[in-house]
């Protein structure tokens, strides 16, 4: 059989995560008719998915590690909508071995995570070379902790069923502890004027911490927040280094972000 263009192991991956969420058990030769590719190449991906406890290899296929999505569905990966997961993939080539990546929670910031484990680049069974996640999202942490490549921090708080993040004193003075190489910012808006915002005051407040103890601030949002406005500052404009959102973004709302300085990528 040949394999389709354009296709790159990450989204067959994400596919075959997808498929056994929704069926609990996926065969060889189911997976590959649904993919368009062949036996060898799922056989390959079944074995590397194990490998990183993605799922769990049976005779003849896999089933889902449990753990891994027992989530709401606005978190399940075959929810995400094309133009997140092209931020999330642009994102995710930003990252390095051994640095320190933070994330806070949000669909889109669950995206990149989920990017981050898949890229191959920075599986390595080397503790030197391991990526270390840093989140206040407790299904970023439940998800990353069975990436066996990745080292994982849940920063501890008061948790919020509507977006699973951690936030509080107790969150804020653990913070106060750490370092980032990099942080990936989801918000529920950006602009000149009010700089990176969040709906929740408690949320802001541990996102504005992960701001101060970040050295690169990476903000990652779909293109319609950037013409809203939220609640709660996070920190200002000039705290951000860069935007990754997608082609459908304004493009004077972009205009006037890049006049302000801060790194745009249009994916």
């Amino acid at each position: 059989m040949t394999e389709p263009e354009g296709v790159s192991r990450a989204d067959r991956w994400r596919r075959l995560l997808d498929l056994v969420a929704e069926r609990g058990r996926l065969g060889v030769e189911e997976a590959a008719r649904e993919l368009g590719v062949s036996a060898a190449t799922i056989r390959r991906d079944f074995a590397a998915l194990a490998e990183q406890q993605l799922a769990t290899r049976t005779h003849g296929g896999i089933v889902a590690t449990s753990v891994a999505y027992d989530l709401p569905a606005r978190y399940r990966a075959d929810s995400t909508p094309a133009h997140k997961h092209r931020v999330a993939d642009a994102a995710a080539e930003l990252v390095v071995p051994r640095s320190v990546v933070a994330l806070n929670g949000g669909t889109t910031t669950t995206a990149v995570a989920r990017a981050l484990s898949a890229r191959e680049s920075l599986i390595t069974n080397t503790e030197d070379d391991q990526v270390t996640v840093v989140t206040n999202a407790l299904n970023i942490a439940t998800e990353m902790v069975l990436r066996p490549h990745l080292r994982t921090i849940c920063v501890g708080g008061v948790a919020r069923a509507e977006s699973y993040e951690l936030f509080g004193p107790y969150a804020e003075r653990v913070l106060d502890k750490l370092r980032f190489d990099l942080l990936f910012l989801g918000v529920d808006a950006l602009t000149v004027e009010g700089g990176a915002q969040g709906r929740h005051l408690g949320e802001s407040g541990v996102n504005a911490e992960m701001v101060s103890r970040a050295e690169v601030v990476v903000a990652i949002t779909t293109h319609e927040k950037l013409t809203r406005t939220a609640l709660a500052q996070i920190c200002p404009i000039g705290s951000i280094d860069r935007l990754i959102t997608d082609d459908g973004a304004d493009s004077d709302a972009v205009a006037t972000l890049r006049a302000a300085g801060v790194e745009v990528d249009l994916v």
